[in-house]
């Protein structure tokens, strides 16, 4: 009632510094005089983004002064950061004239290696995007150095820096940084198999689905080839193989579904759903976070990608009573939501789209306000009719219009 009572506050503000009666502003929106009254005390919310546009207009203000809400900075930094990473890859070191100074210590590294995880976990892109470029250059300089001690940080600062340009929408250059992690992997499989998660993602982003099924297949497919001969216990066999063996299961099942093969989809899910019952949740073995969990939400969002939005709020019901739900990280459970709120647009049900819409943006709210797909699924929602409060307030506060029109930077995207 707060939220409610300080816009009220605001719109009766903003009326009487336009000099216009309760019953002149009523007649101009087409409401009634106690309709107003009841908006003014905070009686009455103003929850619908329409609406709030035309109370704005009549008022002649920005929507985000009725709200009390800057629009964010998320966006901007952002595009700053996206910048400095790009600045960061064309950098070539060969082409350097002397030393690259003296090497950082190699367990610093490696502590701002984690640290740069966790943030991606915890879904704050922008403040990844500023923590890249430096992280790259120390692991560079180490590798330069002490090459034995630093593939693993270097493949891993590639890899995160590709992750976190998907997610705002530069697929290209995440190609760049995925495909430089999978060169300084090697011979390593496992690691190499790790880079091949990000770069499977990117060329989803670019459009190119069948690539990067086939990509993660192979990948898939050389990790097995590796454990066959080793033994033929279960044992054999690290959790932490199989996390990784199972993640491209779910990124080649989700390339599959992008690209409209059912057959391929429904295959490669089921065989990661079994190998998720040997992983269990809660791990997060190469950062994967593979587990049940984590295959029923590509489930969904495979659903979604093959135009069964039924399939996938049914599942969606299911998946979020499950104590392995709240195991996954904010950034995972966020951008799944988004899926998930898609689905139940598509179906019709808008207070149910809006409200794990806006759930999204409470667990990680990066996720909503710096990438593209998701911007354009909080636009499709805020004009499709009555939502769930905080829906038009998001809206409003990402800059968005009723008509849902953005720049080509707001084409969608699909990985997850």
């Amino acid at each position: 009632m707060a939220a409610s009572a300080s816009t009220g506050r605001r719109v009766a503000l903003w009326r009487v510094r336009r000099r216009m009666t309760q019953q002149v502003f009523a007649d101009r929106i087409g409401r009634s005089k106690s309709w107003v009254e009841k908006v003014e005390r905070g009686a009455r919310r103003l929850d619908r983004f329409s609406l709030i546009q035309q109370v704005a207009e009549v008022l002649r203000v920005d929507p985000a002064e009725l709200l009390g809400t800057d629009r964010p900075s998320e966006t901007d930094s952002a595009a700053d950061g996206v910048q400095a990473v790009r600045a960061a890859l064309a950098c070539y070191d060969v082409f350097a004239a002397g030393p690259l100074g003296p090497a950082p210590d190699a367990g610093e590294v490696g502590r701002r290696v984690e640290h740069a995880w966790s943030t991606y976990r915890h879904g704050d892109h922008p403040r990844l995007l500023r923590m890249v470029p430096g992280l790259l250059d120390a692991a560079r300089q180490l590798h330069a150095a002490r090459p034995e001690q630093s593939v693993v940080p270097l493949v891993q600062a590639y890899r995160v820096a590709a992750l976190v340009l998907v997610k705002v929408g530069e697929a290209e250059l995440a190609w760049l940084a995925a495909d430089r992690a999978l060169a300084t992997a090697g011979d390593d499989r496992l690691l190499a198999a790790s880079a091949v998660v990000p770069l499977g993602q990117a060329l989803r982003g670019l459009g190119q689905g069948r690539l990067a099924m086939a990509a993660a297949i192979a990948a898939a497919d050389r990790i097995a080839a590796s454990t066959v001969g080793a033994a033929s216990t279960t044992a054999a066999v690290s959790t932490e193989q199989r996390s990784v063996y199972g993640t491209l299961l779910l990124q080649a099942g989700l390339a599959a579904a992008g690209c409209g093969d059912r057959a391929s989809a429904g295959e490669l899910l089921g065989q990661a759903v079994e190998v998720a019952g040997r992983v269990g949740d809660g791990q997060d073995y190469r950062q994967a976070s593979f587990g049940p969990a984590a295959v029923d939400c590509a489930q969904v969002t495979a659903a979604v990608a093959l135009d069964d939005p039924a399939d996938a709020v049914s599942r969606h019901t299911a998946i979020v009573r499950r104590d392995g739900w709240l195991r996954l990280p904010a950034e995972h459970r966020a951008a799944y939501l988004v899926d998930a709120a898609r689905a139940h647009l598509e179906i019709g049900d808008f207070a149910a789209a809006g409200r794990w819409l806006v759930e999204a943006d409470r667990v990680a709210p990066a996720e909503i306000r710096c990438r593209p797909s998701a911007r354009t699924v909080v636009a499709d929602i805020a004009r499709s009719g009555p939502q769930a409060a905080g829906v038009a307030r998001l809206a409003t506060a990402l800059g968005l219009t009723t008509s849902g029109r953005e720049g080509s930077s707001m084409a969608p995207t699909r990985p997850v």
